[in-house]
């Protein structure tokens, strides 16, 4: 039994019919949902009008780059009276991040920004985001609510192996995981074998990592010799990253949790703008009293209605610091009604990004669909590379994959055959499969490099 929120008891076993980790079907009481999991659709699109409309106001009064963009448009605030009203509204992009560096996009005076977060900045410049003592304490709450909707209880204890830092993902992920009532223990990435060991000695219910230092981490547990299936985990909550259905079945076969998507990018906030429920894991919900998403085509701006696939754009709505208006996440997917939720609407999970598509002699291929047909193909690891060149005039990709421990030599022919079949059959392009030994790629500690682009240096 845990102790809740509210006081009272709430079932929980330890040992459930069909392993440790919790039923599916059982949705978060009432105790534990905020105000804003309980509204109707209704309620939610009224408090996202007046929300918006403040927002407006709040970035052309106060963000020199919008005041331009919005008078370039020839739209003011005051010309939002509906929620379809925000397509008349420019597009913020990342470039315009990098434009305004360091500080040009905040939205209030430095005095009143608590934190700063910033991306790599390894295709440029970093994007450098703020935010007030209300923006920290807004993410806390969404980040907590995020995780009790993965299935995460108050008294649970969480292993964070998010980067802490400059990143939003590991600080963003332990103050909201306090926020929880969690008992965090703060892992970091790097040392892989020391986060087994400590997997082991401390019992944590929760993990919150990138899908494939999950992988990793997978792999040390059974070089050590230890079942995976065998620890206290019982849910993952994976983010940061694109991951496949494919992907959700080898972790939860191999390690017996509940593997749940996590949805947020630094730009717009972070980590928990949008989570799956653990009771239906069927797409994301985005948590829309604060974040007004869209859909757009990629190619034609144009904005596109619920259920059809498009580029994400966010717009948030209670941001101090840094306001965004339209913004373009280059992450393809759709909006969905809600269900475990049925006030917010859901996005399906990230197929991948506009800016990692492949093109290969004029045919679109996503790293995510190399993927899907890898952990399909039984003697084949989780592991893999892609790796595009030139010979001559014409581009050539080569997918690097590690076979399993037991896979014999007839069995990773069959499966560089069966995936070099498979992904002629199914993306309509010709590649090369290069079958690898076991631990030969490079592991991930935070989010995996899939592409390698080769093609100027052939």
């Amino acid at each position: 039994m845990t102790i809740t929120e509210a006081g009272t008891t709430e079932s929980w076993p330890d040992k459930p019919p069909t392993g440790k980790a919790p039923r599916l079907g059982e949705p978060l009481p009432e105790a534990l949902r905020d105000t804003a999991e309980r509204m109707s659709r209704e309620e939610i699109r009224a408090l996202q009008l007046e929300r918006l409309q403040h927002t407006l106001r709040h970035a052309y009064t106060n963000v020199p780059l919008y005041r331009r963009k919005f008078d370039e448009a020839g739209v003011r605030p005051e010309d939002c009276r509906t929620l379809a009203d925000i397509a008349r509204f420019p597009f913020t992009t990342k470039a315009d991040l990098r434009d305004t560096y360091p500080f040009g996009m905040f939205a209030v005076p430095q005095s009143e920004v608590r934190r700063v977060h910033a991306s790599s900045g390894t295709t440029g410049r970093p994007t450098v985001v703020g935010y007030t003592e209300r923006d920290l304490s807004n993410w806390a709450d969404l980040i907590a609510r995020s995780l009790r909707a993965a299935g995460a209880r108050p008294g649970d204890k969480l292993h964070n192996a998010y980067g802490y830092g400059l990143f939003t993902g590991g600080l963003g992920a332990h103050y909201g995981a306090e926020r929880a009532g969690c008992t965090v223990i703060p892992a970091s990435g790097g040392m892989t074998a020391r986060q087994v060991q400590l997997i082991q000695d401390f019992e944590p219910a929760v993990i919150m990592v990138t899908p494939s230092y999950l992988l990793t981490l997978l792999d040390e547990f059974e070089r050590q010799g230890v079942d995976p299936r065998s620890t206290s985990l019982r849910v993952g909550v994976f983010g940061a990253e694109p991951w496949t259905e494919e992907m959700r079945r080898e972790i939860e076969e191999r390690m017996d949790i509940h593997a749940v998507d996590i949805y947020g990018l630094s730009e717009v906030m972070g980590p928990g703008v949008a989570q799956e429920c653990v009771e239906t894991k069927d797409g994301l919900h985005v948590w829309e009293d604060h974040f007004l998403p869209e859909v757009v085509d990629p190619v034609t701006d144009e904005a596109l209605p619920d259920g059809a696939p498009g580029e994400l754009v966010f717009t948030s709505l209670t941001k101090e610091a840094l306001p965004v208006i339209r913004y373009r996440t280059r992450d393809l997917t759709r909006l969905l009604p809600g269900t475990a939720r049925p006030g917010m609407r859901r996005m399906e999970k990230i197929t991948g990004r506009c800016d990692d598509m492949i093109i290969l002699r004029g045919v679109n291929l996503f790293p995510s669909q190399i993927e899907e047909i890898v952990l399909q193909t039984p003697a084949l690891a989780p592991h893999f590379q892609v790796r595009l060149s030139r010979r001559g005039r014409m581009d050539h990709l080569t997918v690097r994959v590690e076979a399993r421990h037991d896979a014999s030599a007839p069995a990773r022919e069959s499966a560089a055959a069966a995936v070099t079949k498979r992904v002629k059959d199914v993306i309509g392009v010709s590649v090369a499969v290069d079958v690898v030994d076991p631990d030969t790629l490079e592991r991930s500690v935070g989010k995996i490099r899939r592409v390698i682009d080769a093609r100027d240096k052939d």
